[in-house]
């Protein structure tokens, strides 16, 4: 492209679909990269859905990859970036995704970092970049805000209203950037939730825990993520509430740890333990990470206590784990909660899991609200920033935005360049 005074931006991804976003910009010959994620239903090393971006190998005019979070859907293809991209991401997110690489394939850890922090601006050649903290279920999330040649681009990256940290999403309300040319806003929520409708807030899933670790009679078997901060200090709570005790991994364990926020549930606080299952006990051993089960066994049970603690327990549950439940004859009047997107349970892993519980006679119920803003929050975020144009993203219903912010809408397509000025 030749060089031209207007900024430009390309959507490579998110126009028209939920997850794999990427987004590319360009300014007098320089270009910035916002996230680089896997499709909802992609592979990592499926190439048809690399995204056509050059220069990520580093040493061209590509000046940086910036993260906005730590979801698979924004970083499951950043193992694209060569060494000499610098990568940005904020520091927990870092520090969370380096603990998971012993526990989860695929996860990728850029070579030339740079940390990001709330407010702080960072110069990429002619990009200004100001990450601003915002709520969602990925803890350390960030929008970001990009100047360039006098023009200002406000990226939401995925954030919501109701969670934990709902004191950002007010203060951004209140104190929006100014002078906004365009704001790329996420519309996960539409096609899911009438326009007039919120979701549940995180204390409501808090409750809803509560309520059902009242009515099992066994262990509540809860399948969350444990990179979910916000649901861990929901169920902490809960079991805090109902005398119960939080039994997690070591991963889960390694996790919170990596937040590096004394605030949020550790292994070592009371009511908390440790019990490494089976298939985390055999990958220990094969990457010899001893020091893993050193840093939590203080509070690590085995299986004989874990039995005893059944009725009195939940367990931060995934499906690999049931054979060690099984083995330990800890099943006895259990309840089984699905915590996460509902998605997965229609997906093969999902339907597996939901035979196995019903061959056990476990009953599966749901505790969960979104990682993403009720549409009435879309609305507040949009009116405060009041920018000059809203192009949809991270959405499969771009076509309904006219209707709820405006005219001012802009839909772009994938794939295809436009001025900022235009």
């Amino acid at each position: 492209m030749g060089f031209v005074h207007s900024m430009q931006v390309r959507i490579h991804r998110g126009t028209r679909q939920i997850g794999g976003t990427c987004v590319e910009l360009t300014h007098d010959g320089d270009r910035l990269l916002l996230d680089l994620g896997l499709p909802l239903d992609g592979k990592p090393d499926d190439t048809s859905c690399y995204p056509a971006v050059d220069g990520l190998a580093g040493g061209s005019d590509l000046k940086a990859l910036i993260l906005s979070h730590g979801h698979r859907d924004h970083v499951g293809l950043a193992h694209l970036a060569g060494p000499d991209l610098p990568v940005v991401m904020g520091a927990a997110t870092q520090s969370i995704l380096t603990v998971a690489a012993p526990f989860v394939p695929n996860v990728y850890l850029p070579s030339s970092t740079i940390t990001m922090e709330n407010g702080r601006p960072l110069t990429f050649g002619p990009f200004t970049v100001t990450p601003i903290l915002v709520d969602h279920s990925a803890y350390d999330a960030y929008a970001l805000l990009v100047e360039a040649g006098g023009q200002r681009l406000f990226y939401s990256g995925d954030f919501r209203g109701h969670g934990r940290k709902a004191s950002l999403f007010e203060r951004l309300v209140r104190n929006p950037p100014k002078n906004i040319d365009i704001l790329l806003l996420e519309g996960s929520s539409l096609g899911r939730l009438d326009p007039d409708q919120h979701f549940p807030t995180e204390a409501d899933v808090e409750d809803r825990f509560v309520s059902l670790f009242q009515g099992s009679a066994g262990m509540a078997l809860v399948a969350a993520s444990a990179q979910n901060i916000d649901r861990m200090v929901s169920l902490y709570r809960a079991c805090k509430r109902t005398g119960r005790t939080l039994v997690i991994d070591l991963y889960a364990a390694e996790v919170l740890r990596a937040t590096g926020n004394a605030n949020i549930p550790q292994s070592d606080w009371p009511g908390m333990v440790v019990f490494v299952p089976h298939y985390q006990r055999v990958r220990i051993k094969q990457t010899e990470r001893f020091d893993l089960i050193e840093a939590h066994a203080a509070k690590r049970i085995f299986p004989g206590q874990l039995r005893a603690l059944a009725p009195h327990a939940a367990y931060l549950f995934r499906p690999a784990m049931l054979r060690d439940l099984d083995r330990a004859e800890c099943l006895s009047g259990a309840t089984a909660i699905w915590s996460q997107w509902d998605g997965y349970l229609a997906q093969e892993r999902g339907l597996t899991l939901q035979t196995d519980l019903a061959e056990r006679s476990i009953p599966l119920a749901h505790a969960h609200t979104s990682g993403h803003a009720s549409i009435p929050d879309l609305k507040r975020l949009a009116e405060a920033i009041a920018p000059r144009r809203i192009v949809p993203i991270h959405t499969f219903h771009a076509d309904r935005f006219p209707a709820l912010f405006g005219p001012n809408v802009s839909i772009e397509q994938d794939g295809q360049w436009w001025e900022i000025a235009a």
